[in-house]
């Protein structure tokens, strides 16, 4: 198969997939009914009324945990891949996961020493 046809297929499926999505879009809103109520454009919170302003800042402890889950996150992402191909690489892809683990460790023990795993 040459490379030409595996792009035109690569299309197809792109445009057959975003064609799907579309003609569910609209059949949702063809056969769904809207009903304006004046109770839907206000922000509640487990059915009542919200006191506190709805656009309220987080405070900057949170950062911490949000980084180190997206350090954890990428690490998963990298994994899955890099588990595949183990067998084909060999000693190679052990050693690069081992380096790419150890940096992700340093940055957990630079989180845990700047006081970003202590529960406030």
């Amino acid at each position: 198969m040459s490379a030409l046809t595996q792009y035109a297929i690569l299309f197809g499926l792109t445009l057959g997939g975003i064609g799907l999505a579309l003609s569910l879009i609209g059949l949702a809103r063809a056969i769904g009914r809207s009903r304006p109520e004046p109770g839907k454009d206000v922000p509640a919170t487990a059915g009542q009324l919200s006191r506190d302003p709805v656009w309220v800042r987080y405070h900057a402890r949170y950062y911490g945990f949000a980084l180190l889950f997206l350090a954890f996150d990428m690490e998963m992402a990298f994994m899955y891949p890099w588990a595949v191909v183990y067998r084909e690489e060999g000693i190679v892809a052990l050693l690069d996961m081992g380096v790419f683990l150890a940096i992700l460790f340093l940055g957990l023990l630079y989180g845990w020493s700047q006081g970003a795993l202590k529960r406030q």
